[in-house]
């Protein structure tokens, strides 16, 4: 049974599917509009995060990957709401590991997510090529076949579950199918600490032929998760 076989049969519960928004996308990547618009860009693991759909929507092209992508919109729908309300109801024993100034409250971080499901979900139905299984570190893509990839809140978020050997054989993924830029935020795990293998990692992604730098954004609502790896070529 191949590896890609055996993860379609991943069950759903085992999934979080969990997004941000098409602002957020911008903040956490410093991203601009004209940026969006003018590049081919993948976003990947994308969950229910709404930027393809926004994105798509003013003219640009964007492709969300994501192991959640094998099941239907309208399940992935459900689960959204379930992952978001549990989430919501977890803040309360972990609010002070959060700056809350993006969101004002948890009632407003909940709009959001419930948002960015929402147009995720409408927009997968209606446009579901542009939603595209994958089980990383492997994805089904041409090489250089997009301008800028994105990654957000998986490695480095989940460390202590992913080794550095899967960290390296996904950003070389990343790097193949991406012809300009790779932008990875955060730097940092669940606990807001920065990622042991850091220092590794940057020696080996340089000893590939791309150059890397760490760059502080405009976002930060997980405490210290205020820059983003930006690795392009020279």
């Amino acid at each position: 049974m191949s590896r890609e076989i055996e993860f379609k049969g991943l069950d759903l519960p085992e999934i979080v599917f969990i997004g941000r928004t098409y602002d957020e996308y911008k903040a956490m990547f410093d991203l601009s509009d004209d940026v969006v618009k003018n590049n081919t860009i993948l976003d990947v693991p994308a969950g229910s995060c709404s930027f393809a759909a926004i994105a798509n929507s003013l003219g640009g092209k964007v492709t969300a990957a994501d192991i959640a992508y094998y099941h239907s919109a309208v399940k992935l729908y459900e689960k959204g709401l379930m992952d978001i309300s549990q989430i919501v109801s977890s803040l309360s024993m972990t609010r002070e590991q959060y700056i809350w100034n993006y969101f004002k409250d948890v009632d407003s971080l909940k709009r959001s997510r419930r948002q960015a499901l929402c147009d995720c979900v409408a927009h997968m139905k209606s446009n579901p090529d542009v939603y595209v299984p994958c089980v990383l570190p492997e994805l089904p893509f041409e090489d250089e076949q997009f301008d800028i990839t994105l990654s957000a809140h998986f490695l480095f978020t989940y460390a202590d579950r992913l080794s550095l050997a899967f960290h390296k054989e996904t950003i070389k993924e990343l790097l193949r199918v991406t012809k300009k830029q790779v932008r990875i935020f955060p730097l940092v795990d669940l606990k807001s600490k920065r990622y042991s293998e850091m220092e590794t990692l940057l020696e080996f992604i340089q000893s590939s032929g791309w150059k890397v730098e760490e760059q502080l954004v405009d976002y930060e609502f997980q405490r210290k998760a205020n820059s983003m790896l930006r690795i392009y070529k020279s």
